[in-house]
């Protein structure tokens, strides 16, 4: 079952990169069902609240009309950095289920784990590693394309 929507928010992610925007993708899915889709957009909307897992929250909860997304599931290729494992706490999403961990800036558990910390009102559970391969590969050759081009 997370294969499946994880395979959802790889394709948003290569959206992302088709912008040359670093490949990240995400979907939210409450009881089987896809509300909301977001890629990163930080270089394209010149805004650093662009990000995947925000683009994905700001559309789930107009689809719910509420800002609260409880029964919903987060799905993210690459490990929340801390505004949006923040904003994942603040709309009260039940589960993230990530890709591939980010150990430079990742807040589930990488270098922090903000979506867990006991003295907050809500904690989030948390399922790490579903098509690792996959999404690590895709953030890699994204780099290593920048830096070949950087280079040449």
């Amino acid at each position: 079952m997370h294969e499946k929507y994880m395979r959802a928010a790889l394709e948003e992610a290569q959206k992302a990169a088709a912008l040359r925007e670093v490949p990240i993708g995400c979907v939210i899915v409450k009881q089987g069902t896809i509300l909301a889709r977001g890629y990163n957009r930080r270089n394209t909307d010149a805004n650093t609240l662009s990000h995947a897992e925000l683009n994905a929250i700001r559309e789930a909860s107009h689809a719910l009309g509420d800002w609260r997304l409880e029964g919903c599931t987060l799905y993210v290729t690459l490990e929340p950095c801390q505004m949006c494992a923040g904003a994942i706490v603040q709309s009260r999403i039940d589960e993230v289920v990530i890709g591939c961990m980010n150990p430079k800036a990742g807040c589930a558990g990488s270098v922090l784990n903000l979506m867990q910390v006991p003295a907050f009102n809500h904690q989030v559970k948390i399922t790490r590693g579903i098509l690792e391969k996959e999404c690590s590969h895709l953030i890699s050759s994204f780099f290593e394309q920048l830096r070949s081009e950087k280079s040449g």
